[in-house]
């Protein structure tokens, strides 16, 4: 399973690098979006969502806002779902994804990955 990280970030106290190293301890291919330059765990940070990715799982380290500007992106992917992590909540999201059959979860990728839930 690939998962695409967006709102990737190289300080190690931001959740979304901490999701990237937890997710690879855990064996999972990561693609890391983000506008840092840099890598995290051996995991180079793309600037833009690859088009032509298989991609299981998109999880959210993006604000609403700032989200909107890859809505578009992240559907075309069709991934099996998408997880808004604590503050990342997007209910216009959440109903274009459901219109593309793609499931969503208001959880913490740390968590379910802690908790075998993943």
């Amino acid at each position: 399973m690939k998962t695409l990280v967006l709102g990737a970030s190289t300080d190690i106290s931001r959740y979304a690098n901490k999701a990237i190293r937890l997710l690879r301890t855990h064996n999972h291919e990561v693609v890391a979006v983000g506008k840092d330059e840099g890598s995290v765990d051996g995991v180079g940070i793309i600037h833009d969502i690859p088009a032509d990715d298989e991609i299981d799982t998109v999880t959210l380290y993006l604000n609403p806002v700032r989200q909107q500007a890859y809505y578009q992106k992240i559907l075309n992917l069709k991934p099996r779902r998408i997880i808004f992590n604590p503050g990342t909540e997007n209910e216009e999201l959440e109903k274009l994804a459901a219109k593309k059959g793609i499931a969503t979860e208001e959880a913490c990728t740390l968590v379910l990955l802690n908790t075998g839930q993943y």
